[in-house]
């Protein structure tokens, strides 16, 4: 009647027909010019912009939307529903939908529960903008109390006031108290059949079996990578942006397959673009906090080679960049499980969700790179993950957990070791300790100036074959670690020979070498020859150690290949082929060309009376 006598709620006012009762009105002045502007409406976050409103909007999560399609067509649609899954992947939003579908009475009001809600009775009206009288959304973990409960027990004794069912939506139900469950296990079990819960939980495993033995349980997956990158894409569109399809490729793969967290990032990523509306994958990579990918391939490249100056190099270019020293680390772990993965199954290298340079670069890697040697770098890094997290200089300890890496690259796996061991053709027997007392063992020669570790002939009854002197430091370190591949390892890796003469050799050993390892060499090489030898260690710098020079001389190969015409030609042709390998039948073990036959008279030095800087015993 109001509406009809005053011409509604938006009709216009009519003209007075003369002066009111003061006389005519004034007009209003204007204070500040002209009347203001409607306020512009509120901005809407992406992720409640485009919440979906119907089970055909819900993506990757089609087990659910069929077997709830199938209860509606049947008319089975339970009284409780436990609906869990990690953030963001759609829980609440499910429950609404089903609160919608369950109270929906379709255009005309004579519809019934469907699958289809039609978003324009005034049942979904009134859901849909929060405000329907019989669907009630609690907080459980605001609302965990008895005292709650109780209050649901004593209002589902009452019929809807509105609504076809009364709903309950409990979010984060697993926070109730457990007086709280127990206040409602009677109720749940027998509700009145014009009442319906919908339970939301990401904790399923803090919520009581009897809770979960009254409810339909679905899980909700996380959403794969492919269908977020094609959901964020078309929001995108939408919002009238372009965005680089490795910046969508990247808030996909941090969203970790929640719809709203991507679409927060999404949101930030479109502010951040700025007047040219282009989503870029550097922009990203700065919002994110992200190491960039090519250097992340290029410090485990280096780690993995063991050139420590090059990885420590990549390590200060990311810091300058602004990557933080633990998601360095994290990068780092993704990107071994990935190779991990390219290793284990060499298809994956074809699968679109990857980018291209993991595609390329992670599949050459991957190549190369063996499971156990990948196992181990998994482990060294899982560790290193949380020494970052717990240590005072950040910085510091990712760098320690790259030299770390580095050394362990460059030692032999553990299946390695054990296969030389067991293998008669590949590992003879190891060399037996030498007896002490006066006819054998290990003597030190105490001093001042540099250690000397001198080893004396074991006498037997029956002396086992003895083998060649060696010639060079080179065949001294294969004579010495024969049949023991770890002393072999040290051999190769940590020490640096100064001097070299006839059963007498000067080394420098690196800060992580053992320290009896001057005595174990000497033992194993007068085991070997039935000479005494003696290994005396000295500050010189020395050459190169055998691991580094092999590495030297096989970068000098591949450079001088890479210069000859005839591979060049061939690089022409296939644009990203690599050099991956060098073969030379000429070279020794340790990838060098044989050593020069060394003068018989060779200098005489070290002395057994030279000083020694461990004091008086046996090094180590």
């Amino acid at each position: 009647m109001a509406s009809t006598l005053f011409g509604g709620d938006d009709a216009p006012s009519p003209p007075p027909d003369g002066p009111g009762l003061f006389g005519d009105a004034p007009e209003a002045p204007a204070l500040f010019g002209d009347a203001p502007p409607d306020p512009a409406p509120a901005y809407r976050v992406l992720a409640r912009k485009y919440r979906p409103l119907g089970f055909a909007d819900l993506i990757g999560q089609e087990a659910l939307v069929r077997t709830l399609r199938n209860a509606f067509a049947q008319n089975r649609v339970a009284h409780a529903f436990m609906l869990t899954g990690v953030r963001g992947v759609g829980k609440t939003t499910t429950a609404r939908i089903i609160a919608r579908a369950l109270n929906c009475i379709g255009p005309t009001g004579a519809g019934g529960p469907t699958a289809e809600p039609c978003g324009v009775c005034p049942e979904c009206r009134a859901i849909l903008a929060d405000r329907h009288p019989d669907v009630l959304e609690l907080d459980a973990a605001s609302n965990n109390g008895v005292d709650a409960i109780r209050e649901i027990r004593e209002a589902v004794r009452f019929r809807p006031a509105q609504g076809r069912f009364k709903i309950y939506i409990l979010d984060e139900v697993h926070m109730l108290s457990t007086a709280a469950f127990n206040a409602l296990l009677k109720t749940l079990e027998e509700p009145p059949p014009a009442v319906k819960f919908l339970f939301a939980t990401t904790e399923l495993r803090k919520v009581p079996a009897t809770i979960l033995s009254r409810c339909q349980t679905f899980h909700l997956k996380r959403v794969p990578q492919e269908l977020l990158r094609g959901h964020f894409a078309a929001i995108a569109e939408r919002e009238g942006m372009s965005a680089e399809p490795e910046a969508i490729a990247m808030i996909a793969r941090a969203a970790d397959g929640s719809v709203r967290d991507g679409l927060s990032l999404l949101d930030q990523a479109i502010a951040l673009a700025g007047a040219d509306r282009v989503i870029r994958a550097a922009q990203v990579v700065d919002m994110l906090g992200l190491a960039d990918r090519g250097l992340v391939f290029d410090l485990l490249e280096a780690v993995f080679a063991g050139a420590l100056p090059r990885a420590l190099s990549a390590m200060d270019t990311l810091h300058e960049r602004g990557a933080d020293p633990g998601v360095v680390l994290s990068d780092l772990l993704e990107l071994t499980h990935l190779l991990t993965r390219l290793k284990a199954v060499p298809g994956l290298a074809a699968d679109a969700s990857l980018s291209e340079i993991e595609r390329e670069r992670g599949g050459a890697m991957a190549a190369k790179l063996s499971v156990p040697v990948l196992g181990r770098a998994w482990q060294a890094l899982l560790k290193g993950v949380n020494e970052v997290a717990e240590a005072p200089d950040r910085r510091a300890a990712a760098e320690m957990v790259l030299i770390r890496l580095a050394h362990l690259a460059e030692l032999p796996t553990p299946g390695d070791i054990v296969k030389r061991l067991t293998d008669p053709a590949a590992a003879p027997p190891a060399p037996r300790p030498a007896p002490g007392g006066p006819a054998g063992g290990l003597q030190a020669i105490a001093g001042g100036g540099r250690a000397v570790a001198v080893a004396h002939p074991a006498e037997t009854p029956a002396a086992a074959p003895r083998a060649a002197m060696p010639r060079s430091f080179r065949e001294a370190v294969a004579l010495g670690g024969e049949g023991n591949p770890a002393l072999h390892a040290h051999l190769i890796h940590s020490l640096h020979c100064v001097r070299f003469a006839e059963a007498r050799i000067e080394v420098r050993a690196r800060p992580d070498a053992p320290r009896d390892l001057a005595a174990r060499f000497a033992a194993a090489l007068t085991e070997a020859t039935g000479t005494r030898w003696t290994i005396a260690l000295s500050n010189e710098p020395g050459d190169p150690t055998l691991a580094e020079q092999g590495r030297a001389a096989d970068a000098g190969r591949r450079e001088d290949a890479r210069h000859h015409p005839l591979v060049q030609a061939v690089l022409a042709a296939f644009p990203g082929a690599v050099i991956e390998a060098v073969r030379d039948r000429s070279l020794d073990a340790y990838g060098l060309p044989p050593a020069p036959e060394e003068p018989e008279d060779m200098p005489e030095f070290a002395p057994p009376d030279a000083d020694s800087a461990w004091g008086d015993g046996v090094p180590g």
